[in-house]
């Protein structure tokens, strides 16, 4: 709760301001350029050919709100920008404000007012591509965690189907684990080479494959050991998803088992916090919803499902259910 102030409220108001100084910075690469040394604002504006006007403003925006450290006339990086805004870190992550406040997203909450009046947004055509490059540093701590849960380690030779696999990165995680694993990566043509520049980053090339098309149209092959379908059931109505359900139940062998990764609320529809925020995102951007858990089992039985079991992976949002005949 909020103490008697209209202080929060006016920090609400402008959350949009702090936002576009963000994306600003990554898009001028600050944060690594602070991080190597360049670490004035004369040295940052001949690196980034700006005004410097503009980037003391910026800077100093930044170092308000925790994101810099500002020292006489000089500015530092904090510890998370070292670590999540710096293209010279492992876990850099600032790669997805350029999918999630791009223009066309902001173009969408311009017309929410609209779009809660009518009970439905202009739908959004998401360039998948640039979802697979920009979002992966979201997925590496969800698909250990999934890759570990499937205890796939020992398994032999298995098969694994990633549908709308997108960056590849949770079927990667499978492969990474069990040597004898091959991939079966489902999803558009320009997004599968997003997701075949990882395979080769993993070292796991030869043991990955492209079955490029419309997982509603293309066939699945199989018989599959796993089926993964990661954050596609929140762009789909409810009857889409047991479609896709059976169809994936249909490519698996018999003891084989279906991932679902995606974002899961509690019945009250306003907890957790981070999955619960998601839902207006994709109503503003023209997806579909988020489901609580009894909505996915309503669907995954319907699909021909019977053992249902979820978890939580401890990144932001993503929670992990796991479905068997």
């Amino acid at each position: 709760m909020h103490s008697l102030s209209p202080n929060w409220l006016m920090e609400e108001f402008v959350a949009y301001e702090r936002t576009f100084a963000l994306r600003t910075a990554i898009e001028l690469d600050l944060f690594t350029r602070i991080g190597r040394g360049v670490d004035s604002i004369p040295a940052l504006a001949k690196e980034t050919r700006a005004s410097e006007r503009g980037l003391r403003v910026l800077c100093d925006n930044l170092a308000v709100h925790q994101h810099l450290v500002k020292e006489s006339k000089r500015y530092q990086l904090t510890l998370n920008s070292r670590v999540y805004l710096s293209k010279d870190s492992p876990a850099y992550f600032g790669s997805a404000i350029q999918f999630l406040a791009s223009d066309t997203y902001i173009e969408a909450f311009s017309d929410l007012t609209r779009s809660v009046k009518r009970g439905r947004s202009r739908s959004q055509k998401t360039n998948w591509p640039d979802f697979a490059r920009c979002m992966s540093p979201l997925a590496p701590a969800t698909a250990e965690f999934m890759a570990k849960a499937m205890q796939v380690d020992s398994a032999g030779p298995i098969q694994i189907l990633d549908v709308a696999a997108g960056h590849g990165l949770y079927g990667l995680a499978l492969a990474a684990r069990n040597p004898e694993a091959e991939i079966y990566a489902l999803d558009e043509r320009q997004v599968l080479r997003v997701a075949a520049k990882n395979a080769r980053r993993a070292g796991v090339e030869k043991r990955f494959h492209r079955i490029p098309g419309d997982a509603f149209k293309v066939g699945f092959g199989g018989p599959y050991d796993v089926a993964i379908t990661g954050n596609i059931a929140h762009h789909l109505e409810p009857g889409a998803n047991i479609e896709l359900f059976r169809k994936c139940r249909a490519a698996l062998k018999p003891k084989g088992k279906l991932v679902v990764l995606d974002f899961v609320v509690n019945d009250d529809r306003v907890s957790p916090p981070a999955e619960a925020s998601f839902a207006i995102h994709l109503f503003a951007t023209g997806s579909c919803d988020v489901y609580t858990f009894r909505e996915y089992r309503r669907m995954l039985r319907a699909a021909g499902f019977r053992g249902i079991s979820r978890g939580k992976p401890g990144s932001y949002g993503n929670w992990m259910i796991v479905a068997s005949f």
